[in-house]
């Protein structure tokens, strides 16, 4: 299958959302002029245009996408044609309202906005379908064409009765039986037995709490009907253009998709990241977002949408300050991004988006954020030679599963507090500021070639993945697991003893008597450390090293335990605790820092043979490189040391 590389031809692609119809077609050729001044090589074109494209059903608009086409092709622009499909157009939901998304309290969600399709709806999948069919016949051949844009942010959820009879075949295919089913979904509590497949329906809104099982079940479905909407539109492309790459974007830790599934059936792992420039862990979040996607892409991924400045749909929306831009957008470079695009290009003047930042902002190109832009671009053509394509491995993997999250994000939990996303991101943080590398991998993946894996919190594992943990630490693996781990099976069972048997005697854990998650600014004392959001009641047994909690109903129990290479923390330790042990524990098992006594605020990145050094923050620093290197951004050699001024960047060759 064709990959990022056929797209990119040895450059970085950089560019962003194109939405042309939105203007007089003569701000199109100055458009042009702008692009080529700014160095853009790639734009998206139709991600919005269903309407436009088919302004009554059957009809078709094509004359102002051949202009587009045509004029992105004689100026060297590369177009990411999109299929639409992510907004029907008007006419769509007025004669066909079964086609619109349904809400877990019985609400129609209505069109006005975007996204408003159930992804059951098989009059939806067949005008979506047959839009895709005629669009691919008539620019497959176009030699504009450098890939295929399908959907856009898969994020509907439906709960309307075509929904339900597609839950129903679902369930049917995992189960085989109803009886089947009531085991899994532990009917006999509530007595919520099934005896008809009928009565099966979405886990719409309920009196008091749902079965848990059956809105895991539903959230593993509705990713699947998604899925299916993406594959037929991407079989579709395909058979007409099987040497173009297809993507779809994926939102950053969105929690509707199980992104390891889907990545599988992508060419290209695409994302949006939208980092809040006013939040000081923004630069980290990002890296989060870069490394998950670096993984599931196994190599280089694609950067699909950013912001080049504020957004519209915080509380409060701030602008990026002057560099923050070029900062993160390099930052994505250096964790394997070989396209930096956004949205969108030119800033619009109407609609819900006309706040959310362009390329070409509201100042037009004297402004600020497009001279930004063109710097931006001219740095990226002088690096893309020495940076596209390559990949680094890295010495840890970080365990992440979209059913564990949603297993363990029920409405009956012991603790709304203990979200998995902000646990995941602290354990990574703490990687991050050691400047210790890490990729992300699923449970069940082959970590064989990793010296340390991190398993921040998995609530639901399977034998399989269980197994694979088990494999890895006999095999000589060095694995670290927080807590809440291995507490239920695949169907949210929990397992006899809180805790999985086999992960028990892997860490030297007797007995877990009783979970005590805290309230939020509520602490424990450990030996050496204080620990937030969660506590355990726990008894060892043969563990190797116990460091143990101080004071209060849990004083002299374990809170961190140690069995040969595997460690289990029952609370999650303030963040330089956290950071000292993981820097600890890797060093045992061989792990060295990118670079050794880093400033604050500074990160550094090996991709390849190169080294990004990023600074974070507003004060020029000074930072130890040893040996010669050329800087790719200024063509300088530094010797030993680099100074980075304010947000400042250098890209280091030996």
């Amino acid at each position: 299958m064709p990959g990022l590389g056929d797209a990119t031809q040895g450059r970085i692609l950089f560019g962003g959302d194109y939405n042309p119809e939105q203007w007089p077609e003569e701000t199109w050729h100055e458009d042009v002029r702008l692009m080529k001044d700014a160095g853009v090589n790639s734009v998206t074109l139709g991600v919005f245009s269903w309407a436009k494209l088919e302004p009554r059903p059957g009809a078709r608009e094509f004359g102002w996408l051949d202009r587009l086409m045509d004029l992105m092709h004689d100026n060297d622009i590369g177009v990411v044609l999109a299929t639409p499909t992510s907004s029907p157009p008007p006419w769509m939901g007025r004669l066909h309202p079964e086609t619109l998304p349904v809400a877990e309290d019985g609400r129609t969600e209505w069109w006005g906005g975007r996204q408003h399709f159930s992804h059951s709806s098989a009059t939806y999948r067949r005008y979506a379908a047959a839009l895709t069919e005629d669009l691919a016949a008539r620019y497959g051949g176009h030699p504009a064409l450098t890939m295929w844009h399908i959907n856009n942010e898969y994020c509907t959820y439906d709960w309307g009765d075509e929904s339900a009879a597609a839950f129903r075949r679902w369930l049917q295919n995992r189960y085989g039986t109803l009886d089947a089913v009531n085991k899994a979904w532990g009917t006999a509590f509530w007595s919520q037995g099934y005896g008809d497949w009928y009565e099966i329906l979405p886990p719409r809104l309920a009196h008091y709490m749902r079965n848990p099982t059956q809105v895991l079940d539903f959230k593993r479905f509705t990713s699947d009907a998604l899925l299916e909407c993406y594959l037929a539109e991407r079989d579709i492309v395909r058979r007409h253009t099987p040497h173009i790459p297809v993507t779809t974007n994926f939102m950053p830790m969105w929690v509707g998709q199980d992104a390891w599934r889907w990545a599988e059936e992508e060419d290209i792992v695409s994302v949006d990241i939208y980092s809040d420039p006013d939040d000081p862990l923004g630069a980290q979040q990002g890296a989060l977002v870069q490394d998950m996607t670096r993984s599931q892409a196994r190599g280089p991924w694609m950067l699909m949408e950013q912001a080049t400045g504020s957004v519209n749909w915080r509380a409060v929306n701030r602008a990026k300050p002057r560099g923050l831009n070029r900062l993160w957008s390099l930052q994505a470079v250096a964790r394997g991004a070989d396209a930096v695009c956004y949205f969108q290009w030119r800033q619009s003047r109407q609609g819900a988006e006309k706040f959310h930042s362009g390329m070409v902002s509201h100042a037009g190109e004297h402004g600020r954020t497009f001279q930004e832009v063109k710097r931006l671009g001219a740095e990226l053509a002088a690096i893309s030679e020495e940076v596209t394509g390559s990949h680094t491995r890295n010495d840890i993997a970080v365990l992440h599963d979209w059913h564990a999250w949603w297993g363990g994000a029920q409405e009956g939990r012991l603790s709304s507090a203990a979200e998995y996303p902000q646990i995941v991101g602290a354990w990574h943080r703490a990687l991050w500021e050691a400047s210790l590398p890490t990729d992300f991998a699923h449970p069940e993946h082959d970590l064989s070639a990793y010296r340390l894996v991190v398993v921040p919190q998995l609530y639901l594992l399977t034998d399989a993945a269980i197994d694979n943990l088990l494999a890895y630490v006999r095999g000589g693996g060095t694995l670290v697991c927080g807590f809440l781990t291995g507490v239920a099976d695949e169907d949210d069972r929990v397992r006899p003893g809180g805790m999985d048997t086999r992960l028990r005697g892997l860490f030297g854990l007797r007995t877990l008597h009783e979970w005590w998650p805290l309230a939020p600014g509520e602490s424990v004392e450990v030996d050496g450390f204080q620990g937030h959001l969660w506590s355990e009641e726990l008894e060892a047994d043969a563990a190797d090293e116990v460091t143990p909690y101080k004071g209060g109903e849990l004083d002299g129990f374990p809170a961190v335990l140690r069995k040969g290479r595997a460690w289990y923390l029952s609370t999650l330790p303030e963040p330089d605790a956290l950071r000292d042990l993981l820097t600890r524990i890797g060093a045992d098992a061989g792990i060295r820092p990118v670079l050794d006594a880093l400033p604050a605020e500074v990160e550094a990145v090996r991709r390849g043979e190169l080294l990004f050094v990023l600074n974070h923050g507003t004060e020029p620093v000074t930072v130890q490189v040893p040996g010669d290197h050329r800087d790719l951004l200024t063509g300088n050699t530094v010797s030993d040391e680099v100074s980075l001024g304010r947000y400042g960047v250098a890209v280091l060759k030996p």
